[in-house]
């Protein structure tokens, strides 16, 4: 029986994805591991395998198609012997994806239930079509054993076992189209465009990474207690050492920025104040061991925060060459998810953009980010008492009040500020 490929979940928090190419066409034989398409997620582009050998019988959904949901059909596969004629009539889910992904989610829902787990918690792969008789017949999809490649249930073997007089149904779920839907705001929308009906304007579609990006700071602003702590740091000293430093380094090709810099000096300082390398986890704080420190990266329509792991162990030109590589393939949208997720603790510079300060969200479950202006000459009393110059780099802490203290992020800036004022400490 042909076997329907799912649109799969690339990403812990992937829920829809964008089908940007398809990498194969219909008639094409594909083994275990072939490329099939170029699935575009919330963050990345990323590349889809085929898991089963086989024919592409048919491609469901159309190049383009945006906001399509995770397990919705999105090719048919056929085994040896079988033909497109075997192929029935497509199930009411990719139909819907094919036709409206934007107005899919309360349909799909509603004519194939969410995949189930077994008692390990572990997936029971099912055919769509599949989930929805189960679900309909109050069948226990655990209880069922699918003649499917790789056990996968199929739609005959929910039938067989409805037959079954053992079959003993369970209580059907309630049916998700009769649940309440939680929906976006219209009237305010509405009220906005009523508003600025008589001038010209051009409506701008939001793309999965600015619709995450909105929610997650949302979510942050409204459930995080921030507050904030300011510190001016003076660069000179570290100035010239970066100079010294790149003109030794200048035959390897490495040219260290100011913010490698920063990025070793928070690495150590969440080494040093151990109670700030944490994460909030709803119920419970997980301290960290390892210093893993998340950059913002601005790309065109949002940004990335890659994760330089175990900041605290490598050396000032391996955490640059690292960034460097990071920052690149995040422009190009080609970073995985675990390159962008995890660590405990951000930093976010703008200083490259002349701005001398600034307050910045804190990316959860992150205990802190290190908002980073500029360094700007400006007149400040040395230790003679005398005034003279020099320059100045401001920073500010947004810190979430669940994990850290107030004086403990004290303790975390003065550890931060004593390594990017004395900079060869960083190399003991």
């Amino acid at each position: 029986m042909p076997t329907e490929i799912l649109m799969p979940a690339l990403s812990p928090t992937m829920e829809e994805g964008t089908l940007a190419k398809w990498l194969v066409k219909e008639g094409d034989t594909v083994a275990a591991g072939d490329l099939l398409a170029e699935i575009e997620t919330d963050k990345a582009t990323m590349e889809f395998e085929a898991v089963d050998e086989g024919v592409i019988g048919k491609l469901l959904i159309d190049e383009g198609s945006q906001g399509v949901k995770v397990n919705t059909p999105i090719a048919v596969l056929l085994a040896d012997g079988e033909s497109a004629d075997d192929i029935t009539q497509p199930t009411a889910a990719a139909e819907v994806a094919a036709t409206d992904t934007a107005t899919a989610p309360a349909l799909a829902a509603s004519t194939a239930p969410p995949a189930p787990k077994g008692a390990a918690g572990d997936r029971i792969f099912a055919t769509p079509v599949a989930r929805r008789i189960a679900a309909e017949k109050g069948l226990d999809l655990t209880q069922i054993q699918g003649s499917g490649p790789k056990g996968r249930i199929l739609k005959s073997d929910v039938i067989k076992a409805s037959a079954s007089p053992q079959a003993a149904p369970t209580p059907a779920a309630p049916s998700a189209a009769a649940a309440p839907v939680a929906m976006p705001a219209g009237p305010a929308t509405d009220t906005i465009l009523k508003m600025y009906a008589d001038r010209d304007y051009e409506e701008v579609q939001l793309d999965g990474m600015r619709k995450t990006i909105a929610a997650r700071l949302t979510e942050a602003k409204q459930t995080i207690p921030h507050f904030y702590l300011r510190r001016d740091i003076r660069l000179d000293t570290l100035l010239a050492f970066r100079a010294q430093m790149n003109k030794a380094l200048e035959s390897r090709g490495v040219k260290l920025s100011v913010n490698d810099f920063i990025i070793k000096a928070a690495a150590i300082a969440l080494q040093q104040v151990p109670d700030c390398n944490a994460v909030w986890a709803g119920d419970r704080v997980l301290r960290l061991k390892p210093s893993d420190v998340a950059v913002a990266v601005a790309i065109d329509g949002g940004l990335f925060t890659p994760v330089l792991r175990d900041a605290d162990t490598k050396s000032l030109s391996a955490l640059s060459t690292e960034m460097k590589d990071l920052a690149a393939r995040a422009r190009d949208r080609k970073l995985a998810p675990h390159e962008y997720q995890g660590g405990s603790f951000a930093i976010s510079n703008l200083g490259m953009f002349g701005i001398d300060n600034f307050d910045a969200v804190i990316n959860p479950p992150h205990g802190g980010i290190l908002a980073v202006g500029a360094g700007v000459k400006k007149p400040v009393v040395g230790d003679d008492g005398q005034v003279t110059t020099a320059t100045i780099m401001s920073v500010t802490m947004s810190v979430d009040h669940r994990v850290i203290d107030g004086a403990l992020g004290a303790q975390f800036l003065q550890v931060l500020v004593d390594a990017l004022e004395n900079p060869i400490s960083m190399l003991a």
